[in-house]
């Protein structure tokens, strides 16, 4: 399947709902200390890593003094790794895992029972993430004119663009992720949500609706996780007419 998830969709209205909770606020703290391990500064200036974790944690709505106090303390939040999991859930949906955790033995191991308890199981590096690749993803508000806007949109020289029930999606080369916020800023467009994602090659559309709610709780897990950073999964949820 190619164009738009409907269960990116059902994703970013729960994103909505839990952005309140401290959740969120945790895990921007680590990806803005693991960019300035990585990235060898705490000056967003002269660190690419880190001026984009600061970018994302704006994003998500986060006020600039709560940003300025994880700054100041994320050499507090010890030697922090990240780790990537595969593997295969319910009904053989593959998921990638992105998390970061001090205590790699512990995270893996509550990865792999999350995966346990929901029937599926973990998998070799590889055997999942061979289907998804690197894309920058926004979402913009809808106006009145929704095809004047997407043939807009094209004309920035974006990859692909869709029409969600939210929003129009729009996917770009991750390189390009800055410079098309700056164009879309720039001819008005309202940013409802950006991020990286790892978008799948391929869907496992899902029709029955008790299935995709199990695969969905699974999902779900994974994501309340606090060592997780991202989930990505090729299931996709089309119901029977």
């Amino acid at each position: 399947m190619s164009g738009h998830s409907h269960y990116a969709t059902i994703k970013r209205q729960k994103e909505a709902k839990d952005s309140a909770k401290g959740r969120i606020f945790s895990r921007h703290a680590k990806a803005i200390a693991l960019a300035i391990k990585a990235g060898g500064s705490a000056d967003p200036e002269l660190n690419s890593k880190l001026r984009f974790a600061i970018e994302q944690a704006k994003a998500d709505n986060l006020p600039k003094a709560n940003i300025e106090r994880i700054l100041q303390r994320s050499q507090e939040m010890g030697d922090l790794e990240e780790v990537v999991y595969e593997g295969y859930g319910p009904l053989g949906v593959g998921v990638v895992v992105d998390a970061v955790t001090n205590n790699r033995n512990r995270t893996s191991q509550e990865i792999k029972n999350i995966f346990e308890r929901a029937g599926g199981r973990l998998a070799g590096p590889g055997s999942v993430s061979y289907n998804f690749e690197l894309k920058g993803m926004f979402t913009v508000k809808k106006k009145d004119d929704v095809e004047s806007q997407m043939l807009n949109l094209i004309d920035l020289g974006v990859e692909d663009v869709f029409e969600a029930e939210d929003g129009i999606e729009i996917y770009v080369a991750p390189e390009q992720f800055q410079e098309t916020r700056n164009k879309l800023l720039e001819k008005g467009f309202e940013i409802i949500s950006s991020e990286l994602t790892k978008r799948p090659k391929n869907y496992l559309i899902v029709e029955n609706e008790n299935d995709a709610k199990r695969i969905m709780s699974f999902l779900d897990a994974l994501e309340e996780h606090d060592d997780v950073q991202g989930v990505y999964s090729n299931f996709d949820f089309s119901p029977q007419n």
